[in-house]
C-alpha cells in the first residue's frame, strides 16, 4: 500500500529529495504539474551552472542516470514506484524540452503545456512503456518519450510560423 510522502520524509533520504523534485512532489494536488513548474522556474539557474551545450546534456545523462536510482528506493520506501509524489522525472524530460526549445516565453508556455499533455494522456508507445516498465527507468523513460513527442510538435510548429 502507497504512503503519502511528507516534508520528514522528503529529507529522510538523498534520493527521496531529488525524486520528489526538492518538495515540488508534495503539492496534495497535481504533483506532476507542480514538478514540471519547479522545473521550468529551475531551468534558467541550471542552464548558468551548466552553460554550455556539452556540459547541459552531460548533466542530463547524469540526471536520468540519478533518477533512475533514486525513484527505485523512493518508490520502493512509498510502496508504488510510480507514486505521483515522484517527479524527477518531470525535472529531467522538462529540461531537455526546454533545452531544444526558443527561449521566448510564449514558446516555453507551449512547451509546459505540451509535455504536460503527452504527460497525461501517454500516446503509444508511453502508454506501454509506462505498463511494462515497473522501475526507475521506466519511470524515466516515459517522460522522456512524452518530451520527444512535445518536441516533435515544437519542431512542427517552428516550422510553420517560421
Amino acid at each position: 500500500m502507497a504512503i503519502q510522502p511528507t516534508f520528514r520524509f522528503l529529507i529522510a533520504h538523498p534520493a527521496h529529495f531529488f525524486a520528489l523534485g526538492f518538495g515540488s512532489g508534495l503539492a496534495p494536488r497535481a504533483p506532476g504539474t507542480f514538478g514540471t513548474l519547479a522545473a521550468w522556474l529551475l531551468y534558467p539557474f541550471v542552464r548558468l551552472v551548466f552553460a554550455s551545450d556539452s556540459a547541459f546534456l552531460l548533466f542530463l545523462a547524469w540526471s536520468f542516470i540519478l533518477g533512475i536510482f533514486a525513484i527505485e528506493i523512493t518508490g520502493r520506501r512509498l510502496g508504488e514506484i510510480d507514486h505521483g509524489g515522484i517527479v524527477w522525472d518531470e525535472f529531467v524530460a522538462m529540461w531537455l524540452v526546454l533545452f531544444f526549445t526558443p527561449t521566448h516565453w510564449l514558446w516555453q508556455i507551449a512547451a509546459f503545456i505540451l509535455f504536460r499533455l503527452f504527460d497525461i494522456t501517454k500516446p503509444p508507445p508511453i502508454r506501454q512503456c509506462d505498463a511494462r516498465l515497473k522501475s526507475g527507468l521506466g519511470v524515466m523513460l516515459d517522460d522522456i518519450l512524452a518530451a520527444a513527442y512535445a518536441l516533435i510538435v515544437i519542431a512542427i510548429l517552428k516550422q510553420i510560423l517560421g
